[in-house]
C-alpha cells in the first residue's frame, strides 16, 4: 500500500492540514502525520528527509507558515515528489511570505506548491500521483472527479429550476 507522509512546522498547522489527512482516507490512502520543523528540529528534519523514501512513502506533503522553509528543504533532502502546503500563520505578511518561499525554489530543487491554505489540494494531487502506478487509486480519483462535475451539474439544474 502507498503512504503519504503528511509535515508540518508546528501543531498550528494541523486544521490546514487536517484537509489532506481527511481527503487521503478518502481515498484509502495511508497517513503518516508528524511534526518536523526546519528551525527547531533541523536534526530530525534532516533524517525524515534523507529516510522517507525507505520508510514507505511515496510522497510528503509539506504544510510551513511563516518563512516556510520546510517544504524546500525536505526536497532539498528527498527523492520522492514534495507537495508544499503554504499556511497563513498569525505572523504572516497575509500568507505571501508563505506561498512565495514555498513557491520560488531554486533549479533542480522543485516543490509543487498549492494555493494559500490548500492542504484538499495537496492531498488530491498526492493521489493522483500515487495513482499514476496504482489502478485501485486511480479509479477512485476518476469517481471523484465525476461526482465534482456531477455537483456543478445539480447546481445549474437547481439554479434553474429557480428562475
Amino acid at each position: 500500500m502507498s503512504k503519504v507522509g503528511i509535515i508540518m512546522g508546528s501543531t498550528s498547522d494541523l486544521p490546514v492540514m487536517q484537509e489532506a489527512i481527511d481527503i487521503l482516507a478518502g481515498f484509502d490512502i495511508e497517513v503518516e502525520v508528524d511534526i518536523v520543523s526546519a528551525h527547531r528540529t533541523p536534526e530530525k528534519l534532516f533524517d525524515y528527509g534523507k529516510n522517507a523514501h525507505e520508510r514507505g512513502f511515496k510522497v510528503i506533503i509539506a504544510g510551513a507558515g511563516g518563512a516556510a522553509h520546510l517544504p524546500g528543504m525536505i526536497a532539498s533532502l528527498s527523492p520522492l515528489p514534495v507537495i508544499g502546503v503554504p499556511v497563513k500563520s498569525r505572523n504572516s505578511i497575509d500568507g505571501w511570505d508563505s506561498v512565495l518561499s514555498i513557491l520560488q525554489m531554486p533549479g533542480g530543487v522543485p516543490v509543487a506548491t498549492v494555493a494559500l491554505d490548500g492542504a484538499k489540494n495537496a492531498g488530491i494531487l498526492a493521489a493522483q500521483i500515487i495513482g499514476t502506478a496504482d489502478k485501485c487509486v486511480l479509479d477512485k480519483i476518476i469517481t471523484y472527479k465525476e461526482g465534482l462535475k456531477q455537483k456543478v451539474i445539480e447546481g445549474a439544474k437547481n439554479l434553474k429550476n429557480h428562475n
